[in-house]
């Protein structure tokens, strides 16, 4: 229901008002429950690519490409691909599958790759965020990623504080190698919720981030990433 108010001969909804005089439109109200596709299966508007050693947009090694409305990260080099809006409040769902390739330095360890979220501060490899971690047999693990200046999140998870490192999942639900997986971020300003296909396994509360950009790692495994929606809560 919208609230009117009258201003001379016409009416205007309160939120409409409050932008003629310069006050608050309550915008994370009016987003409430809209879905964003965050890719668009064509090219990386709305993203930048940052990779060690050659940084922001400069990505002359094709790490990461648009292949057949899929983003294709051959997993070469760490960095990864970077939203280039900062998000807060949201259901973000990202669907992967492994490839077969793998990269020094982690040519002989378990593939791994992940979804860093609420980032914050100068670029780097890898930002300051809350990570839901994508690897073999441990996808929705927690990680605590420091950035600059090393200073590490926080969270508290079943009634223990964490600050910095890894918070290992509840349970496992990765579907065999090269088999397409569905990871979902629930972020309502510091409680989260990492799901694994349709199963909750990971849940935490009182993270020191709150809002920021959101980040695909290439971390020296082929794989592929696609169906990237975020909903505002």
């Amino acid at each position: 229901m919208k609230t009117c108010i009258r201003i001379g001969a016409g009416l205007l909804t309160v939120a409409a008002a409050a932008l003629l005089i310069g006050g608050p439109s309550c915008p994370s109200a009016a987003q409430s429950g809209k879905k964003e596709v965050l890719f668009n299966g064509k090219n990386f508007d709305g993203w930048y690519t940052y990779i060690r050693d050659l940084g922001k947009n400069n990505d002359t090694l094709g790490i990461f490409k648009v292949e057949d409305g899929t983003i294709h990260v051959s997993g070469e080099k760490f960095g990864f691909l970077s939203t280039e809006k900062e998000y807060e409040n949201f259901r973000l769902t990202v669907e992967f599958k492994w490839g077969t390739k793998k990269w020094p330095p982690r040519e002989n360890a378990k593939r791994d790759a992940g979804i860093l979220y609420y980032c914050q501060g100068p670029d780097k490899v890898w930002n300051h965020s809350l990570e839901l971690q994508i690897q073999e047999g441990d996808t929705g693990d927690m990680w605590l990623v420091p950035g600059v200046g090393g200073v590490k999140p926080s969270l508290e998870v079943n009634g223990k504080s964490y600050t910095g490192g890894r918070v290992v999942k509840f349970s496992d639900h990765e579907k065999p190698h090269g088999e397409w997986n569905t990871t979902v971020v629930v972020a309502r300003g510091p409680e989260i919720e990492h799901w694994v296909n349709g199963k909750l396994n990971m849940k935490g509360k009182n993270a020191s981030l709150t809002k920021g950009k959101i980040n695909l790692q290439s971390e020296g495994a082929e794989l592929w990433y696609r169906n990237i929606v975020l909903e505002h809560l």
